[in-house]
């Protein structure tokens, strides 16, 4: 990889670290659905402002179908899987779990899309199990099912992104391309159309939400227009750039700033278990996605 794409990922995993305090401290207040679809219409809106600023972006090559089931996949499911475990698990649980997309993506690009799987990735994957499962207990034995149900979430989320990184090969890339700006506002077109079902049987069904709690909208606000409109324009071009699975590599260096932005504003700890899990995890990522090259310097 070029250092111009070592530094785009360590921005993007400093911007999706922060989304999970965020996460953290919005859906109590707000509740699990409504924060996703939040997020993802402010994501819509600040997109659609980019798009407008620019007369070149307004057109979607013909892909508009494929970006719009792309945001279901790779934005408005997981999203919703993500603010449905940040109940029950701390920040830098969440952003480790999601350490786990190159794996599910390695997983998925073998059964579906023909990726070739190494006798070192499969170390690597069982490694990364592993690692899950150090994490997982008995640190947060006394959440019982709480825990194993915000676990399984992340994975879930986890997997859709490894499905989403291929199918945006498969469906924007190798069809001629798209400007990631365009294959982003899509995308969160497409995450807020899934969502808003879900939002308006929230509005209706669950207890009373107080709106007027101003910290909170900027949590949200930073989700949408941060953490999600800047962030996978971010994204959608490592993508292009340097492809799906190295791409999903970020999920290595989100969760030591996930766990930086906890520290720091809740006060969260982490102990030695978290730590030896993380550290598998992180092998784990490292054997299946490293390629043993140089990397360049333009």
């Amino acid at each position: 990889m070029k250092v111009s794409d070592v530094v785009r990922l360590i921005l993007l995993a400093a911007l999706w670290g922060a989304s999970f305090l965020f996460m953290r401290i919005a859906v109590p207040a707000f509740g699990s659905v409504n924060v996703a679809f939040l997020r993802v219409l402010l994501g819509f809106t600040g997109l659609a402002a980019v798009v407008l600023l620019n007369s070149q972006l307004r057109t979607f090559g013909g892909k508009l179908g494929p970006t719009l089931a792309l945001g279901i996949i790779n934005s408005g499911l997981p999203f919703l899987l993500y603010c449905i475990a940040a109940r029950w698990l701390p920040t830098g649980y969440s952003a480790i779990f999601n350490a786990t997309a190159p794996m599910m993506g390695a997983i998925v690009g073998l059964s579906f899309f023909g990726e070739i799987i190494t006798t070192r990735k499969i170390i690597g994957m069982i490694t990364g199990l592993a690692g899950i499962v150090i994490i997982g207990s008995p640190t947060y034995s006394d959440l019982g099912g709480m825990f194993i149900a915000g676990a399984l979430a992340c994975l879930m989320a986890t997997t859709c992104y490894g499905l989403a990184g291929y199918l945006t090969r498969r469906w924007i890339t190798d069809r001629g391309g798209l400007d990631p700006r365009m294959v982003a506002l899509g995308s969160q077109a497409g995450a807020s159309i899934f969502l808003l079902p879900f939002f308006g049987w929230s509005m209706f069904s669950e207890n009373t939400v107080n709106w007027l709690q101003p910290h909170v909208w900027g949590c949200v606000a930073a989700l949408g227009f941060i953490c999600t409109a800047l962030a996978y324009i971010l994204y959608f071009r490592l993508i292009a750039d340097i492809g799906p699975l190295k791409s999903l590599t970020v999920t290595f260096v989100i969760p030591p700033f996930a766990c930086l932005w906890g520290y720091l504003v809740l006060d969260e700890r982490i102990g030695a278990q978290f730590i030896s899990g993380a550290c598998l995890i992180g092998i784990a990522v490292w054997m299946m996605c490293y390629s043993g090259r140089k990397m360049q310097t333009s």
